[in-house]
């Protein structure tokens, strides 16, 4: 029984076309025959999710596989089915006519006709053919670490992927050089493998898309030694990526064209970065604001004080006033992140916390004790903690 292609890329069946590609790309990463050599298993479930988000990708395929299943999405959405066991679609014949009702409400005008001709017997000419067309390269995804403050600056990182490029040494056909490409000799140069069935209609006569040739009606006669009839070779390849400043943690970056290369004119696929941002032990970031802590002795809070704070881009100098409270928060301006796309930047937020001594020695204890007199509270020193030690 065939998977269900949501099932495969772990989507549901309203699933958006950004979320349905999202999916896709972690899917093909985990399952990639590079990452899973000699594994049979992966390499046929690689298969079966490309093949998946080749069809749910694509609205019209898509909607003929929601209503017809596997089959129907393999005619483009064009509808599909069995006629083993005298069924189609889940309607089948079953002595009462075939409907097309379905078919021609999708389908209106020209194209329904199209269909009808390659399901009974109108094909063979250039509309029932189905040559292999342009396919576009796979899209790729890497994974690139950085430091905090790299994140505030910007940066240029490097990373080496292994690319499918179209072969040089074919350039692309996938004959040796030198050697012909000649008609294909299963399909006669058609593209198509045609088979005639009896039904109870009659006999009724259907195309598929000959192996041989990939439906190109012609192959090499000697493959090319590097790519094997392949058209693309497997290159390590360097590429640059320049990081924005500001750039947050969890973001991905799209680099258009540097993906794998499609055939037969097919576009290149695209490149995504995903940025991961070390944390530091210092600075914690809160959108474009950065935050820290800086600890205060009681007698800075008291009269106030002047401090050394240490921001990503220099050191500065912050007035404490006197009364400072712990917990108190104190704002540098153009200090954190830079807005992506724009020259504004965030700030630092500066949080003091007021330590209260643990030990006191006996002249410190007293000058406390006169203090509490002075202002006329009654303190009962404790055996515990911050004064009772000294008792």
């Amino acid at each position: 029984m065939a998977e269900n292609y949501y099932d495969l890329l772990g989507v549901s069946k309203d699933a958006s076309t950004d979320e349905i590609k999202k999916s896709y790309r972690k899917m093909a990463q985990k399952y990639h025959p590079d990452r899973t050599k000699g594994d049979k298993a992966s390499e046929e479930k690689f298969k079966k999710i490309n093949q998946a988000y080749e069809t749910l990708s694509d609205p019209q395929k898509k909607a003929a596989y929601d209503q017809f299943g596997e089959a129907g999405a393999q005619f483009g959405g064009a509808g599909g089915g069995s006629y083993g066991g005298g069924n189609y679609g889940g309607g089948g014949f079953q002595g009462q006519g075939f409907d097309f009702s379905s078919f021609q409400d999708q389908f209106s005008g020209s194209g329904f006709s199209d269909i009808f001709e390659t399901f009974f017997g109108g094909g063979g000419g250039s509309r029932g053919k189905r040559k292999r067309g342009a396919t576009r390269g796979n899209d790729l995804e890497s994974d690139v670490k950085i430091s905090f403050k790299e994140s505030v600056f910007g940066c240029d990182k490097e990373v080496t992927l292994n690319i499918l490029e179209i072969c040089p040494h074919c350039k692309g056909n996938g004959a040796e050089p030198g050697t012909p490409i000649e008609t294909c000799d299963v399909c006669k140069g058609s593209g198509e493998v045609h088979s005639v069935r009896n039904t109870i209609l009659g006999q009724v006569r259907t195309s598929r898309t000959c192996e041989s040739c990939g439906g190109e009606g012609k192959k090499p006669k000697q493959k090319c030694s590097k790519c094997h009839g392949t058209l693309r070779v497997r290159k390590a390849k360097k590429i640059k990526i320049a990081i924005p400043a500001g750039i947050d943690n969890g973001s991905t970056i799209r680099l258009s064209n540097k993906g794998d290369a499609g055939i037969l004119g097919g576009s290149t696929g695209d490149l995504y970065i995903n940025i991961f941002v070390n944390p530091s032990k210092k600075f914690k970031r809160d959108g474009t604001d950065i935050r820290t802590e800086e600890k205060l002795n009681i007698i800075q809070a008291i009269l106030g004080d002047q401090i050394n704070i240490e921001t990503v881009y220099n050191d500065v100098t912050l007035k404490i006033p006197a009364g400072t409270q712990s917990g108190q928060v104190f704002k540098l301006k153009n200090k954190g992140f830079k807005k992506l796309n724009s020259e504004e930047k965030g700030d630092q937020l500066v949080k003091v916390i007021v330590e209260i001594p643990k030990k006191l020695n006996k002249k410190e204890k007293d000058i406390i004790l006169e203090l509490a007199k002075e202002k006329g509270i009654k303190v009962k020193p404790q055996k515990e903690g911050f004064l009772g030690k000294f008792m």
